[in-house]
């Protein structure tokens, strides 16, 4: 039996179509029914309404060990895509339970119920600007660079998955960028999307790697289910930048684009306004480091999973074209 963590996400969603399609009894993890619910959504709106009866939910959080436990039984392989995605510094404790410590349960896991092999979501987020660019996954990890508190979270959950594999547990790990499909458009890479349909003015001078999330669960399941062990895969489709990635959303959404570039003085006021804000609410929403990141010309190669994984990128326009019939399903 396959377990993925995190069936309710953008990727662990389409993961699950995938794979409760095939022969292979599926189970998944999940938090709020509420979010179980959205995923019959999606698979209503992928004609999948059979398939979806056939996943085995188990309500856990990867922080409870006992519960995990029970989830582990017959389990053979791994997915592991449960995490919290927040820049927020206020969440640094919650990042480093869920994000570190959850995968720390999940690998040990892994090692007492003789799971065969672990697929392991991560993201480019843990990978340094330097030696190489564009980036490859020979740029380990900087400390010494102005990282995240996401980013460390999720290196520190990588480091948990190769000292399992030290144990004797084999792994694979994969590093997507941006991903981009049919899900929850005001959450994560939504919210471009919901940058776009609210037709706000502004874009960043940045740019950054895409890909289509139906091409991150084709390499997790070719890489699952492969012979390669104890490997990391960059997961990217195409570098474009934030404004040329926005106005084609705009174009397949039929929405207005943005049409000026977000000068640095304006992000830089914006900070310190949310900084102070935060000291009230012990919240962020645009901090230093990810101010100064969406201003970044970043650019990511898949050179890796394509000869090794035979990687063929999906254009963003098909993605995109799923996307709008998605979004006007759901306003019906």
């Amino acid at each position: 039996m396959i377990l993925v963590t995190g069936g309710t996400g953008l990727v662990g969603m389409h993961l699950l179509l995938e794979l409760a399609q095939g022969d292979t009894p599926v189970r998944s993890t999940f938090r709020s029914t509420e979010k179980v619910k959205e995923v019959e959504t999606f698979f209503a709106f992928a004609k999948a309404e059979n398939a979806f009866k056939k996943i085995n939910w188990v309500q856990v959080d990867i922080t409870d060990v006992p519960l995990l436990d029970l989830a582990f039984k017959g389990i053979t392989h791994v997915y592991h895509c449960a995490a919290l995605i927040s820049f927020d510094p206020y969440d640094f404790q919650e990042l480093l339970k869920t994000n570190v410590e959850g995968t720390a349960n999940v690998v040990n896991l892994c090692l007492s119920h003789n799971v065969q092999k672990i697929c392991y979501l991560s993201s480019v987020a843990t990978l340094s600007k330097l030696p190489n660019n564009p980036i490859t996954e020979e740029n380990i990890w900087d400390p010494n660079e102005a990282n995240s508190v996401y980013a460390i979270s999720k290196y520190g959950a990588e480091m948990e998955v190769w000292r399992a594999t030290q144990e004797g547990l084999n792994a694979i790990i994969f590093n997507p960028v941006i991903i981009l499909g049919e899900g929850d458009y005001t959450k994560g890479s939504g919210a471009l999307c919901d940058h776009v349909l609210k037709e706000k003015n502004f874009y960043p001078k940045g740019s950054n790697g895409f890909i289509d999330v139906k091409d991150v669960v084709t390499l997790m399941i070719r890489g699952l289910s492969s012979s390669i062990t104890n490997e990391r895969y960059v997961l990217a489709g195409e570098n474009t930048s934030y404004k040329d990635i926005l106005e084609r959303m705009a174009t397949a959404f039929s929405k207005k684009p943005p049409k000026k570039s977000l000068p640095n003085g304006s992000l830089k006021l914006l900070t310190i306004l949310d900084s102070l804000r935060g000291l009230f609410t012990h919240q962020r929403k645009m901090t230093r480091i990810g101010a100064k990141a969406i201003q970044e010309m970043k650019h990511f190669s898949s050179k890796k999973a394509i000869q090794e994984l035979s990687y063929e990128p999906t254009p963003i326009e098909e993605t995109l074209k799923r996307m709008k019939l998605h979004m006007t399903t759901k306003s019906l």
